[in-house]
């Protein structure tokens, strides 16, 4: 995420690259019942070396839902039967995920299954379906954790071939 600069510093410099780069990182909000799940696998004792943290847990659930065929079925299939059932006014969590995940999101959100007649769902809503359905899936949360070692591992293949050149 972008840091900001002390009262009355000015670097032209620090602002221009700043402005013209967008954050890596982009706050998404989840509902409180599937934070509590991923808060357990933060803090789970198989999340060791390294410690992944809440960008790379939730863009981990992200991965692991698009890597199927069905993606779009199964969010969608999520929020039309089980986060529909719940009350609006449900707590929400800051956190964070990795641009690549939401730009997965952003996508299916601007999709015509996301379009009138059909109701229309917010980014905390795709990103709490992506987390719930995981946690279905796998309740032990070790999907997850296997799979932010590969996002990682992807986050830094394009740097690593930059510094070695």
């Amino acid at each position: 995420m972008l840091t900001a600069a002390p009262p009355g510093f000015q670097d032209s410099r620090h602002t221009a690259t700043v402005e013209s780069q967008p954050s890596d990182v982009i706050e998404t909000r989840l509902w409180l019942e599937e934070h509590v799940w991923l808060y357990g696998v933060l803090k789970s004792d198989h999340n060791v070396g390294p410690i992944f943290r809440f960008p790379d847990l939730i863009s981990a659930c992200v991965s692991l839902i698009f890597s199927g065929p069905e993606a779009a079925r199964q969010v969608f299939g999520f929020l039309g039967t089980e986060l529909v059932t719940r009350s609006p006014n449900t707590p929400r969590r800051r956190e964070a995920m990795w641009r690549p995940q939401y730009d997965l999101l952003l996508e299916l959100q601007r999709s015509p299954a996301n379009r009138h007649p059909n109701p229309k769902f917010q980014l905390d809503h795709l990103t709490t379906a992506c987390v719930a359905l995981c946690q279905q899936a796998d309740e032990t949360g070790a999907s997850v954790l296997q799979q932010a070692r590969i996002n990682m591992a992807q986050r830094f293949r394009p740097e690593h071939a930059t510094q070695t050149r």
